[in-house]
């Protein structure tokens, strides 16, 4: 146990420890979790691009807005309940705190539930809204059903392994994560090769290792708690509870909608332009699938640092250290920056060999997947601003900016550019789209960040002036 477990007088690291130190601490265990987590992703692409080749590639491609919508579930009571939990801790109401907690952790299980049953009843119309193709519905099918069953095992450990690490406990949540990522890595050649079960191998694999992920964060609340303390009364959600955690964990949540949204309007726009083109439907819905696999390891950064902060922001934020919540703002953007623009420079320099990866040397594949990979991406070097800024004014509780800034870029401008572009560009509207929206979004973060520091400011000097008053 730690110093503060044992005494809860003793001060929480949070609010004393250095910034610079706590955010190596936190940050790092996030952005490894994810990182893990986005590389066995793109692994499960290159066992199926050399197992099954382009289609199957696609065929995975059409499952990843369903990844996106219980992602969002998760990060809707993840964040949502990490937020207040730290906010109320820093203010010194433990039991507040833990009823957060234990409300989140109950709606995590029955909405996982929820939707795991849903998906395995309505797969085949899902599949078509998806923008699955003739030739890719067999191979998505089958890939999507098996991998529902892990469904409420996903959105709960998910969202668990937040609330672990807004406990203080970093590495376990990044442990919890990790041990799912390895045995989905060493199930998926056994399972696809070995065993030859192709796709269904690969999505059993994934489905066993989301299982294992939920017991490992199950356990933590459990034994390995340090200041959640979840009674049973405390699982049954209250509205009450549940409207303020879904408030603060609602722009992470609606991302990651939007994320599935914008992928869902994505394949359809280059299945059907794409038919209109020298390459057809399935060249470009494969390598849109593809490149999804990058962003998501690249996000696995930026996000994992917004993440990483957030109990910093949180507790300080609440306990009127305006100065250590800005210092953490400080190091979580520069951090950002650098590591955007070093993606930046891969994908522009890069591009056929990245793509190589996956195992398919079609010249189509890859005359597609280079341009659309440094068009579409161009401004990555501005996005780790977006993420970093939401999860600052989620932990602050300032929940209204957190939603413009989600609202941005997937939901204000790249949706309508998507659906408009084309029209007038053909299948070049859809890649134009990304960079567009993206300078947009980064715009509004940077203005909304400017204006909140400003106000830190304001609330610093006066705090300073009641003290010499004192």
């Amino acid at each position: 146990m730690t110093e503060t477990a044992k005494n809860p007088a003793a001060p929480n690291p949070l609010g004393t420890d250095r910034v610079g130190s706590l955010l190596l601490r936190f940050a790092i265990p996030a952005i490894i979790a994810l990182l893990v987590t986005a590389v066995y992703n793109l692994v499960d692409q290159v066992y199926i691009g050399f197992a099954i080749g382009m289609l199957g590639i696609a065929a995975t491609n059409i499952a990843f807005p369903l990844t996106a919508i219980c992602t969002a579930v998760a990060l809707l009571f993840g964040i949502g309940g990490a937020a207040n939990f730290n906010l109320r801790l820093g203010a010194g109401n433990k039991e507040a705190a833990n009823r957060f907690a234990g409300n989140a952790l109950g709606m995590l299980a029955i909405l996982g539930t929820v939707i795991g049953i849903l998906v395995l009843i309505l797969v085949s119309p899902l599949l078509y809204a998806f923008g699955a193709t003739v030739n890719v519905r067999p191979l998505a099918h089958t890939y999507m059903w098996i991998t529902a069953i892990g469904i409420p095992f996903y959105v709960f450990s998910y969202g668990a392994c937040v609330l672990i690490r807004a406990d203080g406990s970093p590495r376990y949540s990044m442990m919890c994560m990790l041990v799912g990522a390895v045995i989905n890595l060493v199930f998926d050649p056994i399972t696809a090769f070995v065993f030859g079960w192709g796709i269904a191998g690969i999505a059993w694999a994934t489905t066993v290792s989301q299982i294992i992920s939920a017991i490992i964060a199950f356990h933590y609340f459990r034994k390995k708690a340090k200041n959640i303390s979840v009674k049973k009364e405390y699982l049954i959600p209250k509205l009450e509870i549940t409207k303020k955690i879904c408030t603060l964990g609602v722009a992470s949540s609606t991302n990651q909608i939007l994320m599935a949204a914008v992928q869902i309007t994505l394949n359809n726009i280059v299945r059907y332009y794409g038919a209109m083109s020298v390459y057809g439907s399935d060249v470009p819905l494969s390598c849109v699938g593809a490149i999804s696999k990058f962003t998501v390891m690249f996000f696995a950064f930026t996000v994992g640092i917004g993440h990483g902060s957030q109990p910093i922001y949180g507790f300080n934020y609440g306990a009127k250290q305006y100065d250590r919540v800005k210092k953490t703002l400080r190091l979580a953007l520069t951090s950002a920056s650098i590591i955007s623009v070093v993606v930046f420079l891969l994908f522009q320099l890069f591009p056929r060999q990245l793509m190589l990866i996956f195992g398919v040397n079609d010249p189509l594949y890859l005359e597609f997947a280079k341009r659309y990979l440094r068009i579409y991406m161009f401004m990555t070097f501005a996005n780790g601003l977006q993420p970093a800024t939401f999860s600052f004014f989620t932990a602050i509780g300032k929940a209204s900016r957190a939603m413009w800034i989600a609202l941005t870029r997937q939901g204000l401008f790249l949706l309508p550019l998507l659906v408009i572009l084309p029209v007038f560009l053909g299948l070049d509207g859809a890649i134009f789209a990304g960079p567009v929206a993206d300078a947009a979004a980064a715009l509004i973060a940077a203005f909304f960040i400017f204006t909140e520091v400003r106000k830190m400011n304001a609330l610093q000097r006066e705090q300073a002036t009641q003290s010499v008053a004192m």
